[in-house]
């Protein structure tokens, strides 16, 4: 892995908070990502939940040039050959909710962060022989922070991620973070339907800011 992918790594675990997010309105999509860009989240992970994934995908991508320092990655891939469609379309880094082997190929051919997800001690060593750095605990709400807590016990360079499920509170993150995680993804529980309406930009943008600010002090 080159120097640049390495310093993408260390963004993630800087920033601690790392939005998730899709839909399939590419005007709330933009919205949505220049509103964390603005609190302070730079590193960005949209996902390929819908048909529109990667046309939306494109057109976020040249939406950052307004925004230099951001990084948009891509999550929900389950394939290397959609991993590299999306490499292709620029993305900054790929992450996957399984291991799935072949897609080590990735950080191997593009020196971009692979990110796979684990559920289990033996997945995790899996990823770290095939060159994870950082890795995902998926469903990270059905696993819990105790699971973090003791994984970090026989494996404690390991940087882990959980997602899925986590309140976007600080009190819960705080239960994270405290048991071992790197970074924690935050998507439908930050992101819910009443939040992400047009009509609730800044009731948004305040708990952005709030959140990161959080995250900021817990260095």
């Amino acid at each position: 892995m080159n120097a640049e992918a390495e310093n993408m790594l260390t963004r993630f675990r800087a920033q601690r908070l790392i939005p998730v997010f899709y839909h399939a309105d590419v005007e709330r999509s933009v919205s949505i990502l220049t509103a964390c860009y603005r609190a302070g989240l730079t590193v960005f992970e949209y996902t390929n939940r819908g048909p529109y994934a990667l046309v939306n995908f494109r057109l976020l991508k040249a939406a950052t040039q307004t925004l230099p320092k951001l990084r948009l990655g891509i999550g929900t891939i389950f394939s290397l050959r959609d991993a590299e469609a999306f490499v292709d379309a620029g993305a900054d880094f790929i992450v996957s909710p399984a291991l799935i082997p072949e897609m080590a190929e990735v950080q191997q051919n593009y020196n971009i962060p692979w990110i796979p997800g684990c559920a289990t001690v033996s997945e995790v060593a899996q990823a770290q022989a095939l060159g994870a750095r950082l890795i995902k605990i998926y469903p990270a709400d059905q696993l819990g922070p105790a699971f973090i807590r003791s994984l970090k016990t026989v494996l404690p360079d390991v940087w882990l991620m959980p997602t899925g499920g986590i309140a976007a509170d600080t009190v819960e993150l705080d239960r994270w973070f405290r048991a071992g995680a790197a970074c924690v993804g935050l998507g439908s529980q930050l992101f819910s339907s009443e939040l992400i309406a047009p009509a609730n930009e800044n009731q948004l943008f305040q708990k952005l800011q709030e959140l990161a600010k959080w995250a900021n002090q817990l260095h």
